[in-house]
């Protein structure tokens, strides 16, 4: 009875969560609302049993802290891609996360008990991330792809600061939309210039049907909705600027990973 049960149940994790953290095959039905679960179960109770005890208040230098262990992470994920690092379950999607956990934490504890926030985890992380940088450039083969990363980041960034001066949101979302136009600034450098492939499961079928450019009209409406989601669901305004954190994240390590990737020629 249980060896019947354990064959498909094993062949089951291996096919959706297993195999495509090492071929990068990438997301499906599964394991992309899973993840999204998990990261909003975690992300509940990070601040209910560790931002709100310690009176720490979300801000943007809790956002600034949290970006080199960010960089850290990204990168450290393309060295995997590109060889540079081996591969380990750890070091890839979505185990990393506990890696950039790990990176940040040890830095906050040392923050809230010395009353020195943000700086141990400013420093804690900046030292793993020179490392991670250190290893990306002395391996870097073809810096153009960040050339079209950056432009097409400069002209969606204009046109969101140009709306936010003339109807202002919280500017600690105005970070989150800035990560994910970076993202996406990548992301769309890669598909059109570079011909990857779009590894996100709605996102994959947007591509496939429209083109890449789709994630522009595509992205503002998510965060348009995550907006005033969180305001509707959130009222506690320092819970909800933690949320705020948590999306700025997920946009950022892609923005950071993906072009880091096609410099590496992954």
């Amino acid at each position: 009875m249980l060896e019947s049960l354990y064959y498909p149940i094993h062949r089951f994790l291996e096919e959706y969560f297993i195999r495509p953290m090492y071929t990068r095959s990438g997301y499906n039905a599964y394991n992309t609302f899973l993840y999204a679960f998990i990261l909003g179960v975690g992300t509940e109770l990070a601040y209910r049993y560790g931002i709100k005890p310690a009176g720490l208040k979300v801000d943007w230098k809790m956002f600034v802290a949290f970006i080199p262990a960010m960089v850290f992470g990204a990168t450290v994920r393309a060295l995997v891609d590109g060889k540079v690092l081996p591969e380990n379950p750890l070091l890839l999607t979505p185990g990393i996360a506990i890696v950039i956990l790990a990176a940040i934490i040890p830095g906050m504890l040392v923050d809230v008990k010395f009353k020195t926030y943000p700086w141990a985890t400013i420093i804690s992380g900046s030292a793993l991330a020179s490392w991670a940088l250190y290893l990306f450039v002395i391996h870097a083969k073809d810096w153009t792809p960040y050339g079209y990363t950056l432009l097409y980041t400069a002209v969606a960034w204009s046109g969101v600061l140009l709306w936010y001066r003339v109807m202002p949101f919280d500017k600690l979302y105005l970070y989150v939309v800035l990560a994910h136009l970076f993202d996406m600034g990548s992301t769309v450098s890669g598909i059109y210039y570079y011909h990857y492939h779009e590894v996100h499961w709605i996102e994959h079928h947007l591509v496939q049907w429209f083109g890449p450019f789709v994630y522009y009209p595509w992205m503002v409406f998510i965060l348009i909705v995550i907006y005033y989601g969180l305001e509707w669901l959130v009222p506690d305004e320092n819970e909800r600027h933690f949320w705020y954190l948590v999306i700025f994240l997920v946009g950022l390590g892609p923005a950071i990973r993906d072009p880091t990737q096609m410099v590496l020629q992954v």
